[in-house]
C-alpha cells in the first residue's frame, strides 16, 4: 500500500512509470517474463577480482555502451553515476521501492548475490519516495554493499522500461537485456544471473 504523500511524488514520474500496488502491473508493463529491450556489439566482460574492485561509478566504460546504458544519475550517497560505466560486464538492475513489501523480501537475496558473484554490477534503483525513505531501506535491508542510485523522477525506470516494483532487469556483457518481476529468491535470482554470466 503507497504511503500518504507518494501519489503527488508520482506525478513527477515519466509518463511509462506508475506507481501501481507493490509489484503489480499497470496496463502499460511489459510482461513478467523474458524482456529484450536492446542489444550492442558483443565486447568482452571484465572480471575484477572482487565487490571492491568493480569500478567506480565515475571511471570510464572501456566497451562500446548500449542504449540501454546512457543514462547519468545519483547515487543515493550523493555521487554522479554514469551507466556508461557498466558496459561490458554483467549488470543486475533491482528496481524497488522503500514501503515495498515485495522488495524488501528480496533484498537478502540480493544481498547475498553481491558477495557471491565479484564479476558482476549490482544496481540498485530506488524511486517512488523521499531520499530519506531511500536511505533507510538500505540502511534496514543491509543492502549497502551496492550502488544504490536515487531516481525520484523515474528517468532511469523510463529508461530501462520499467513500470513497477520489484523488478529486476538482467543485462549481459553484450548490453542484452531480461526484464524479471520479482520477487526471485536466491534460486531465481542465481539462476538469471547464471544466464548473463554464460553470455
Amino acid at each position: 500500500m503507497i504511503k500518504p504523500g507518494i501519489a503527488a511524488l508520482a506525478v513527477s514520474l515519466a509518463v511509462s512509470l506508475s506507481v501501481a500496488a507493490c509489484g503489480t502491473a499497470t496496463p502499460s508493463a511489459e510482461p513478467d517474463s523474458a524482456a529484450p529491450l536492446s542489444t550492442s556489439t558483443p565486447a568482452p566482460a571484465r572480471t575484477p577480482t572482487s565487490a571492491a574492485a568493480q569500478p567506480s561509478a565515475s571511471s570510464p566504460a572501456a566497451s562500446p555502451t548500449p542504449e540501454a546504458l546512457k543514462f547519468s544519475a545519483k547515487t543515493l550517497d550523493g555521487r554522479a553515476f554514469d551507466g556508461g560505466t557498466l558496459a561490458g560486464r554483467p549488470v543486475v538492475f533491482w528496481f524497488w521501492a522503500p514501503w515495498c513489501s515485495k522488495c524488501r523480501s528480496d533484498a537478502p537475496a540480493v544481498k547475498a548475490a553481491v558477495g557471491e558473484h565479484p564479476d558482476v554490477r549490482f544496481v540498485g534503483v530506488a524511486g517512488l519516495d523521499t531520499e530519506a525513505a531511500m536511505k533507510e531501506f538500505v540502511r534496514s535491508t543491509g543492502t549497502g554493499g551496492l550502488v544504490h542510485l536515487s531516481d525520484e523522477k523515474g528517468a532511469v525506470w523510463t529508461k530501462l522500461g520499467v513500470t513497477q516494483q520489484s523488478v529486476f532487469v538482467f543485462m549481459k556483457a553484450d548490453g542484452a537485456t531480461e526484464k524479471v518481476t520479482g520477487p526471485l529468491g536466491a534460486d531465481g535470482l542465481a539462476t538469471r544471473i547464471a544466464k548473463i554470466q554464460a553470455g
